[in-house]
């Protein structure tokens, strides 16, 4: 039993040997492509679109014979069978080119093989091609095509190609390490692609469909959004479709999300991420910034000079073969003297002079006609225009009328015109090269003069920029240089002048040195006392004029000078603590002249410091107090002292007279107040406290306070004063003079007023029948001046009590509305009357509408009736004489003298 179990374990060892050396010899299969470079070799440097260039070797280890592949250059294309095609126009300038290739294998992980398209020209490359594929430094033939150049031309590889199948990513517990490497391959289809449509682009799968029943959908930009319906999925099979072509220039990438459902049992997949990569085409020909670029040449420009540059851009897609643009000029015109006279640099556009001969008398415009076009200047292009302008160009030298001017300028004179030097050139006038300046070139190391150039551009114009002295040098010699504002075109000399500057001496006034000066005294200096010789110098040497001084500003009045020495002295006292002095510090001006027939005055400031000595004695600020007879509250009087510091606090204090008996006084603890107090109760009044308050150097001073005691307790001060019994009658009394002195006033307005009312007298009787003369440019006086008794006016209703006047305010009637007063003075006669039509019409403006009862008159008159005053009937009255009366009774007789108007 135990032999028969031996050989059992035995045999299943040998077996598992076996199987695992079996296993072990078994070739492993690594996903990727076969090797790390693969090289193409092209017998032309221009690749055509649609050209292919071989295959690439990739496998991802499954039975897929269809992969996807990606390429960093847009101008090239691998298909899903590994087919590296041209799918734009390409030329290899520098004889390669090299890009990258993009795959990936079963499990996500993105695999790279590093392409290199190399130019090569031998005899037998022209029946073949060769594709070789190199790991590291090791090279090997893997593939070789016997294709021609125009079998690869007429081979259309892209009519039809198996489209890219996209699996979503597998979810398995193996591949969670892996998910971030986990890369879908994105989808590139090139616009302006003819259909038709829809178009299959790919096809999503998902690894469920073979046990489960999968929906298909997609979501996003493109899907179900904005542009809606571009993309579109077969919800069945998984098949995705364009509907219309795509357009690089609108958008350059769709990212959009695939869904797979399964059928009764939600999401059998993570949505996946779709990007679909629009591949430029060259649809778009460049275009130039401005249709016509305006330039200017001058005519002497050398050879290299850039004159203008153009610019054009192109909207297909930056960096590429597309929007590679090259520029050439086209024509020129006109074509004399040289047709090449310009070039144009092909990368930047810039237009530069190729050769001389550009002459502006002859040939004063260019105008050239530009290209520029992209894919290296072989693809779609754009024109525009350049014209240029020759310009004059400064081969005339500016000259001076005179070759040499002199000027006289007074000194110390600054920013003066001295002289102005004219210049003429024979180019155009006011421009660059015509355009004159200036600049000293000798004469003046100390930069005394400046030369500027005149409005009119043909002068230049020398100034004084300091102030010269007459001593120090009477003349300069300057020479003055002329140029134009562009340099020559040509050699050419430049003029120069010479300017001779004579200085005129002037008298200068005297300077004191130092202007200002310091000095240091004691505030009691004695009057007569010297303080400091301040003393000044004529810088005038040659004139041997005397300086003599006196005081211009002294604000107090301290100093005397002497008037040929200099010598400052005190003439009265001076005080340290005085308003004039500002930080221990009096400043007082002193002025030195000479004796010139115009004397010059010159001017320095002379600083006293005053040391501070022991001249004032401590006051008192505060001399009035009140204080309380019970109880009093200690008061505080603050101590001052004009000196300084050293004369000031401590202070001390002590009391005089009849003080010290009622009172207290001592220092607070920073000695610089006294704390007086009231030591006895005293009655309520006023009394003098005598405080007598020394410095600390002993100075010492009575001051006075002035106390009032009030009947009080404790720090509240309440004073009453109470009134005298004497003094009662007195006031009283003055009051009683004053209702007097008012009553007697009263009495005396009253009597005017009741002369006033009297009647006077009237100097004629009524019954005097004389002449009266009546003034009637009297406009004032009223009815008082004519003495009218105004009461007969109402004997009518006095007489008749029974009736009464009915003189109401009506109050149902509106006002009118009245005008205001206009702004404008013109306006003024119709504001008066717009408001006078309305004050007529008014009804609630007196005199109202009312019954007005009048008296009778009577029944008869001595006079008679009015009535018997008619014409005589004894016969026609002349009332000719009336017209030698006067024009006023002219019209008087005109219409009782008959006449002519009886005639009619």
């Amino acid at each position: 039993m135990g032999t028969a179990r031996f050989k059992l374990w035995a045999v299943l060892i040998v077996v598992v040997q076996t199987s695992a050396l079996a296993t072990a010899e078994e070739p492993t299969c690594v996903p990727g492509f076969k090797s790390n470079m693969a090289l193409f070799r092209v017998a032309k440097k221009h690749l055509r679109e649609n050209m292919t260039l071989g295959k690439v070797d990739f496998t991802d280890c499954t039975d897929h014979t269809r992969l996807l592949f990606s390429s960093d250059d847009s101008r090239f294309s691998v298909q899903t069978d590994g087919t590296l095609m041209v799918i734009r126009p390409v030329f290899l300038h520098e004889g390669q080119q090299e890009f990258s290739v993009h795959s990936w294998d079963s499990q996500g992980s993105k695999r790279t093989l590093t392409v290199r398209v190399l130019h090569h020209v031998d005899k037998h490359f022209n029946h073949h091609q060769n594709v070789e594929h190199q790991h590291g430094q090791n090279k090997h033939q893997n593939h070789q095509y016997h294709l021609t150049e125009e079998d690869l031309a007429n081979n259309d590889v892209s009519a039809t190609h198996d489209v890219p199948t996209l699996h979503f990513p597998k979810s398995g517990e193996g591949l969670r390490r892996r998910k971030r490497e986990w890369v879908i391959p994105v989808i590139s289809r090139s616009e302006n692609d003819r259909g038709p449509f829809p178009l299959k682009i790919s096809q999503i799968r998902s690894n469920e469909d073979k046990i489960k029943k999968i929906y298909y959908s997609i979501t996003g930009p493109g899907a179900d959004q904005e542009p809606v319906g571009l993309f579109t999925m077969d919800r069945d099979n998984g098949n995705l479709y364009l509907n219309q072509p795509l357009d690089r220039e609108k958008q350059a990438k769709y990212v959009f999300q695939a869904h797979a459902v399964a059928d009764g049992s939600g999401n059998a997949e993570t949505p996946m991420e779709v990007i679909v990569h629009v591949i430029d085409q060259n649809d778009n020909s460049p275009v130039f910034t401005n249709s016509t670029y305006l330039g200017e040449v001058a005519e002497a420009s050398p050879k290299g000079f850039e004159v203008i540059k153009v610019l054009a851009t192109d909207a297909d897609e930056p960096g590429n073969h597309n929007s590679d643009i090259r520029y050439r000029i086209l024509s020129q015109d006109p074509e004399l003297p040289s047709d090449q006279l310009f070039e144009i640099q092909p990368q930047t556009g810039a237009i530069r002079v190729n050769i001389g001969g550009l002459d502006r008398e002859k040939y004063p415009k260019y105008t050239l006609e530009v290209l520029a076009a992209d894919m290296g200047g072989e693809g779609l292009s754009g024109k525009a225009k350049v014209i240029l302008t020759v310009t004059d160009s400064n081969d005339n030298a500016p000259t001076f009328t005179q070759r040499s001017y002199e000027a006289t300028v007074a000194e110390n004179k600054v920013d003066t015109q001295i002289i102005t030097m004219l210049v003429q050139d024979g180019d155009d006038p006011h421009t660059p090269a015509w355009n004159a300046k200036f600049r000293i070139v000798d004469g003046d190391p100390g930069g005394h003069f400046t030369v500027k150039t005149g409005i009119n551009k043909q002068e230049g114009i020398i100034s004084t920029a300091k102030g010269l002295d007459f001593e120090k040098n009477s003349k300069y010699t300057l020479l003055v240089a002329v140029e134009n504002e562009v340099p020559f075109a040509v050699a050419l000399p430049t003029a120069t002048a010479t300017v001779v500057v004579n200085v005129q001496d002037v008298n200068e006034a005297p300077v004191f040195d130092p202007t200002e000066k310091l000095v240091s005294k004691r505030e009691d200096l004695a009057v007569d006392s010297d303080v400091v010789q301040y003393t000044a110098y004529d810088p005038d040497t040659a004139r041997k004029q005397k300086v003599m001084y006196r005081i211009i500003r002294d604000p107090a009045g301290w100093l005397n000078v002497g008037k040929e020495t200099g010598l400052i002295k005190v003439k009265s006292l001076m005080d340290r603590e005085s308003s004039f002095v500002k930080d221990n510090k009096y400043t007082a001006l002193i002025g030195a002249y000479d004796n010139d027939e115009v004397p010059a005055t010159g001017t320095g400031t002379l600083v006293i410091h005053l040391e501070d000595v022991n001249d004032n004695a401590p006051t008192i600020e505060e001399r009035q107090i009140k204080v309380c007879n019970k109880d009093p509250a200690p008061q505080v009087l603050p101590v001052t002292d004009k000196d300084g510091p050293i004369f000031a606090a401590p202070y001390s204090v002590s009391l005089q007279g009849m003080s010290r008996n009622n009172w207290t006084a001592r220092m607070n603890e920073t000695k610089t107040g006294v704390i007086l107090n009231l030591a006895t109760e005293l009655e309520s009044g006023f009394y003098t406290v005598v405080l007598r308050v020394a410095d600390t150097a002993g100075l010492e001073q009575d001051s006075t306070v002035q106390a009032e005691v009030c009947d009080c307790k404790g720090e509240e001060v309440v004073c009453i004063l109470p009134v005298a019994g004497g003094e009662l009658p007195m006031v009283l009394g003055i009051l009683g003079a004053i209702l007097l002195l008012l009553m007697v006033v009263l009495l005396l307005l009253l009597f005017a007023r009741r002369r006033k009312g009297e009647k006077k007298e009237p100097l004629l009787q009524d019954d005097d029948i004389r002449d009266n003369i009546y003034y009637y440019d009297e406009e004032g006086g009223g009815e008082d001046d004519q003495d009218y008794d105004l009461s007969v006016l109402h004997r009518g209703l006095d007489n008749r009590p029974e009736v009464f006047r009915n003189d109401v305010l009506p109050n149902f009637m509106p006002a009118p509305q009245y005008r205001p007063r206009p702004a404008n003075p013109e306006e003024i006669g119709n504001f008066i009357d717009d408001n006078l039509k309305a004050a007529d019409n008014d009804p609630t403006a007196p005199p109202y509408d009312s019954l007005l009862v009048f008296d009778y008159e009577g029944g008869g008159s001595d006079a008679g009736s009015l009535s018997s005053l008619n014409s005589s009937s004894s016969g026609d009255q002349d009332y000719d004489c009336l017209n030698q009366w006067g024009p006023r009774f002219k019209k008087l007789a005109d219409m009782y003298g008959g006449g002519e108007d009886d005639m009619l």
